[in-house]
């Protein structure tokens, strides 16, 4: 895999994955988006709008098509847990080939499912930090000042990583590869959880959370670190409250903004996971429980 051209696809095209298409496409990789037929035309048409403060306003052609029909690079993964089963169909096992597939799915059970289904050493977990939103098929809005990237992947060919990172840092975000795969999950899912769920639980952006529920989102951290702590990953709460203090007041997480258009909630795939891994590893996490049961519509 040289980088000078890959030839990369990205499943589902929405605000991770079509804001990373049109970058790479940007930077002069061929790029194919993998959709329904309805987003694919329009793709194949209009190409990727992409409206950002960071990157700038700028409009990326790329090819589009419903399945993986060819060799690729890698296959980034951008779809919602909530449509990965779906969405893989358009992936089959020989189209893969030995392809890279990079998955940017919230939660840290996906890469399991994933090499369980196609070739282990081919599994490469990303972490991605960034607010962006697919406002209408084909179009972005980026909305945070960051968007950072974190490549992982246990017994994958780290030259192969390393390419890839380079592809990805060039094309625009800041990326790095890290070599403990659990650590980089639990991470983001350490940051992720009570951000996700209290800003949806309440229908309310961090600077409103972080300040008229304080003390729940305290408990969160808290609770969140033992399990992180406990399944191998990172334990800074001090440090995670930091972060949702210096974010601006009207983040809102992709779980909220779900809620706000009706869509199917990853509550399973980041609060039950969270609520499984503490089970597992026998911690108690009482205030998650709670909110992931009235998220549930369970009530208190």
């Amino acid at each position: 895999m040289a980088n000078d051209q890959l030839t990369l696809a990205v499943l589902g095209p929405g605000g991770i994955g079509g804001l990373l298409a049109a970058l790479l496409s940007r930077a002069g990789h061929r790029v194919i988006c993998l959709a329904g037929e309805e987003t694919a035309e329009v793709l194949r048409t209009d190409g990727i709008r992409v409206r950002s403060g960071l990157f700038g306003d700028f409009t990326a052609r790329v090819e589009a098509d419903t399945a993986l029909r060819e060799p690729v690079d890698a296959c980034l993964v951008a779809v919602k847990q909530t449509a990965l089963d779906a969405a893989l169909e358009r992936v089959p096992r020989t189209a893969l080939g030995d392809a890279l597939l990079v998955p940017f799915l919230n939660g840290v059970e996906h890469p399991a499912t994933l090499r369980a289904r196609y070739r282990a050493d081919l599994v490469a977990p990303a972490v991605i930090r960034v607010e962006s939103t697919r406002v209408a098929p084909g179009v972005i809005e980026h909305g945070s000042p960051f968007a950072e990237i974190d490549l992982t992947g246990e017994g994958v060919d780290r030259a192969r990583l390393d390419v890839l990172a380079a592809v990805l840092g060039t094309a625009g975000p800041t990326t790095r590869v890290l070599d403990d795969e659990t650590s980089a999950l639990w991470a983001k899912m350490s940051f992720l959880a009570p951000f996700a769920l209290l800003t949806t639980r309440y229908a309310l952006p961090l600077g409103e959370v972080r300040t008229r529920h304080r003390e729940e989102l305290t408990a969160l951290v808290s609770e969140t670190a033992a399990v992180s702590r406990a399944s191998g990953g990172p334990s800074d709460p001090a440090q995670a409250l930091a972060r949702y203090d210096a974010f601006p007041p009207q983040t809102k997480s992709s779980m909220q903004r779900d809620a706000e258009a009706g869509r199917a909630l990853e509550l399973n795939a980041i609060g039950g996971a969270l609520l499984r891994a503490a089970e597992r590893h026998g911690v108690g996490v009482p205030v998650t429980a709670r909110v992931v049961r009235e998220l549930a519509g369970g009530g208190s």
